[in-house]
């Protein structure tokens, strides 16, 4: 259950399991893409007004399920510029599945993978 204190930011990661448990932001919820699902966040007594921060690797899933999030009723969404890309980009920390940090950045394609600059790709599926 996610406590939601005022002024807190709810980070949700809207890219495939693979990609978050490589790595992710610190405290951020996978919520997913292909298989996301509102009735998740409803679940989890998100008030509607709680400050929204939705990501995934460039800015184009977070952007679609940000809208889905406004249609719901929530309208304090944000999508995090440039993905979880630029965020490394700019050397902010990212950690794995277990909570450590990491370097490694899931790069979903070849052709997204262009648009990471530090880290270290991977591309497993």
């Amino acid at each position: 259950e996610l406590s939601t204190i005022k002024d807190k930011v709810i980070l949700l990661d809207a890219r495939e399991i693979i990609e978050y448990e490589t790595s992710h932001l610190k405290g951020a919820i996978h919520v997913g893409y292909d298989q996301f699902n509102m009735d998740f966040l409803s679940d989890q007594n998100i008030p509607k007004k709680s400050k929204i921060v939705v990501y995934c690797s460039l800015g184009i899933r977070s952007e679609d399920i940000s809208e889905k999030l406004k249609e719901a009723g929530y309208n304090n969404i944000y999508n995090l510029y440039g993905g979880i890309f630029e965020w490394k980009n700019k050397d902010h920390k990212v950690i794995n599945a277990k909570g450590e940090e990491t370097n490694q950045i899931h790069a979903f394609s070849r052709q997204w993978g262009k648009w990471l600059h530090k880290g270290k790709k991977v591309y497993k599926k």
